[in-house]
């Protein structure tokens, strides 16, 4: 138990954050530079927040360990939940059958699930926010942090515990330098994705047959993505991207003529027939990066950091919100382990985190790996990994089996480890032998 723990930033893994520490601090301290969410406007302080946000089945068993029953608000507020298998146009080198896996992904406007998880957090009793301030480093020394710094007239919040999740956008590496400790080293895999999304009325019979398209290149020949997913407000959110050069227009012919060329027409489509309610919003990913917290050897009591602080995955696989869900669930678990906040709960917290990132991360960049173009540091063994993968999801087009398992690995709630389980491989190699 610490007397107070200070958040630091209000997005989805600030906010769970602080639900988790309520039951391990006597008082928590939520800091964003940002005015209070709007459910029905992106916020300033996620720049990717008028975009599709997805969240992974192991996300949402978060969601409702943390908040009893806010799946079910968000259904019943619009959010969209389907199996990926039966009820989404997926295409990857060939539209992939259409069966169910049991696995099923919640749709929604990132404003709409961040006002639904910040209304539940700010009803707890020993949780304050103050937004519209932004902290301008740490209070401390180099063994220990014992607060933070805000910018509004040198301002500090004493705190037993710091949690950043500012983002990858974060200065806390200034903070630590500022304080006299080292930064953690970056592991940076340079992608250079860019999309654009557009907003479109959503009416019954626009996807007879689906509730979703999705449409990945085939890598390395193809760099273009198309998504249309269902959100709340009976609309649809058209997403474009692109890497290495294969950008996506934000002027509406052009992002017409950029879905035309997708291998599948699903997106083309919608867009030919359905109203636009938006005008076409752009972002730019040059690059994933994991900062490798848990590679530092001299680390500060009292502070940790979770979410995209830690790692920002390529945004195309959807991974990133439910990476950081499972992150911000940790820290009580080390804090009641260490019953503090020492210098060995800080190291076990990075180490959780890392766990953690490393199968969404391999998953992301060995897809990136398969781009010449694309440079940075390679996880040992991803070339095998890569080789892997592709063989079981060449597998699973044609074993049931074999793509729920993926399935379920994509989402999170089954170890990696399945992949190679003898069984498995089993199957893998029969379905090579029969193509």
């Amino acid at each position: 138990m610490v007397s107070t723990a200070v958040v630091v930033g209000a997005g989805l893994a600030g906010l769970a954050s602080a639900r988790v520490l309520a039951d391990h601090a006597e008082r928590v301290v939520v800091i964003d530079a940002d005015e209070p969410v709007d459910p029905h406007r992106a916020r300033r302080g996620v720049p990717q927040s008028a975009h599709p946000h997805t969240l992974l089945v192991a996300g949402q068993q978060v969601l409702e360990e943390l908040f009893p029953g806010l799946v079910d608000e968000l259904l019943a507020a619009g959010a969209s939940r389907f199996d990926t298998g039966a009820e989404m146009h997926f295409y990857r080198g060939s539209l992939w059958p259409r069966v169910p896996t049991g696995v099923q992904i919640l749709t929604l406007t990132r404003p709409l699930l961040e006002a639904a998880v910040r209304g539940r957090v700010a009803a707890l009793p020993n949780v304050a926010f103050r937004h519209g301030v932004a902290v301008r480093g740490l209070t401390g020394t180099p063994d220990a942090v014992d607060g933070v710094r805000l910018d509004s007239g040198g301002e500090t919040v004493p705190a037993g515990l710091v949690v950043d999740c500012t983002g990858r956008g974060t200065r806390s590496d200034r903070w630590l330098r500022d304080l006299g400790c080292r930064a953690p080293e970056v592991d940076e895999v340079k992608i250079d994705v860019a999309y654009a999304t557009c907003v479109l009325r959503r009416l019954p019979g626009d996807l007879p047959t689906g509730r979703a398209v999705y449409v990945l290149p085939a890598a390395p020949v193809q760099k273009r993505v198309g998504l249309a997913v269902p959100v709340e407000g009976e609309r649809w959110q058209i997403l474009l991207a692109g890497n290495h050069g294969e950008h996506p227009p934000r002027d509406v012919a052009g992002f017409h003529d950029f879905a035309r060329s997708l291998p599948h027409p699903g997106i083309a489509d919608l867009l030919a027939r359905a109203e636009p309610l938006s005008d076409i919003e752009g972002f730019r990913f040059p690059s994933a990066r994991w900062r490798r917290f848990d590679r530092m050897k001299d680390v500060p009591a009292g502070f940790v950091a979770v979410g995209d602080t830690v790692a920002s995955f390529n945004p195309v696989y959807g991974q990133g919100m439910t990476a950081a869900l499972l992150q911000a669930r940790t820290p009580g678990t080390t804090l009641a382990r260490h019953r503090g906040a020492s210098p060995a709960m800080v190291r076990d917290q990075h180490r959780a985190a890392a766990k953690l990132v490393s199968v969404p991360w391999r998953f992301a960049t060995g897809v990136d790996f398969v781009y010449p173009e694309t440079v940075g540091v390679r996880p040992p063994g991803q070339n095998l990994v890569t080789r892997l993968s592709n063989a079981v999801q060449r597998a699973a087009l044609t074993d049931i089996t074999v793509r729920r398992t993926f399935a379920r690995v994509q989402h999170l709630i089954t170890p990696s480890s399945a992949l190679v389980s003898p069984s498995l491989l089993a199957r893998v190699l029969v379905a090579a032998r029969r193509r």
